[in-house]
């Protein structure tokens, strides 16, 4: 099977003062709480520091060789939607990771992930 792997901006939705972020972004919060829900499945999670999409904050992408690759924003983080965005992320992630060609169509996606689709990105096969 071909490795999967979530990437997560740690940089988006952060709070900035004189060009510095200042506490932790709502990247990272996803990324912590992605890390802690996740139990073996079959694929990767890998923190970027910018994936060049901040005014659509909260940022993450699934690729793997030879399959497409899905980057989806907006991804609300806020203390009451985390639970829902990460559960879905990494349904998400599941679905992707277990297609060969890694096409997610609408209809499948879960539902906060549904609205959300920043890019799909033909394979370099």
């Amino acid at each position: 099977m071909t490795q999967t792997t979530l990437f997560v901006c740690t940089t988006c939705a952060s709070t900035w003062k004189d060009g510095k972020p200042i506490g932790v972004s709502g990247g990272q919060k996803l990324l912590e709480q992605l890390q802690h829900l996740q139990q073996g499945d079959n694929f990767s999670i890998r923190p970027v520091e910018c994936m060049s999409a901040c005014s659509h904050a909260c940022v993450v992408s699934f690729a793997a060789p030879g399959k497409y690759t899905y980057v989806f924003g907006d991804l609300p983080v806020n203390d009451e939607a985390l639970p829902v965005t990460s559960a879905a992320v990494l349904q998400c992630a599941s679905q992707y990771s277990a297609k060969s060609d890694g096409l997610l169509p609408w209809s499948e996606r879960p539902e906060p992930l549904k609205r959300s689709l920043l890019a799909k990105v033909p394979p370099l096969t």
